[in-house]
This record gives C-alpha cells, sequence and structure tokens, in this order.
C-alpha cells in the first residue's frame, strides 16, 4: 500500500481593524454564541456584507446600460408588438 497526501496551501490574508469598544463586545458574544473564533465571525459578516452589495452593484450598473439606450429607437417595434397582441386577442372573452 503506498501512503500519498496532497499538499493544500491556503493562503490568508491578515488585517487589523478599529472598532469600538461596544462593538467588539458585541462580536464577543456572538462569536461565543455561535461557537466560532471571532476571526470566523468578521469574515462571515464580511461575506455576507459583500454578497448583498454586489447585487446592488449589479442592479445598479444594469440600469445605467438600460437608461442609455434611446427608448424612442424601440417605440416602433413596441407599438407594433402591441398592435399584434390586441389583434391576437381582440375577440378574447374575459
Amino acid at each position: 500500500m503506498t501512503n500519498s497526501y496532497t499538499r493544500v496551501i491556503l493562503l490568508v490574508m491578515k488585517t487589523a481593524i478599529s472598532l469600538s469598544d461596544s462593538l467588539f463586545e458585541v462580536a464577543e458574544q456572538t462569536a461565543r454564541y455561535l461557537g466560532i473564533k471571532r476571526s470566523q465571525l468578521f469574515v462571515l459578516a464580511l461575506e455576507e456584507y459583500i454578497s448583498k452589495h454586489n447585487g446592488e452593484m449589479i442592479t445598479k450598473k444594469i440600469n445605467e446600460v438600460y437608461d442609455s439606450i434611446d427608448q424612442n429607437e424601440f417605440a416602433r417595434d413596441l407599438d407594433v408588438g402591441l398592435e399584434s397582441l390586441r389583434n391576437l386577442t381582440k375577440d378574447d372573452t374575459w
């Protein structure tokens, strides 16, 4: 039998942050309650914050693209589509 292993190297960036005493205490209590290290709590909180705001940034960029489009360029197509819809449904009973 051959013994083998895979070496895994995890790169971790260390950083320092400044917190108010009250926020630090709440973080300590929360980490203890969750049974995780304080640094893991900060990682989870930052991941959640970034995830939330990435969605907002994507929406903002999409809105910027739509705002840059000349809506008059598509007015004729919209009118034709609406007219077709009216013709298709003119005999429908609701």
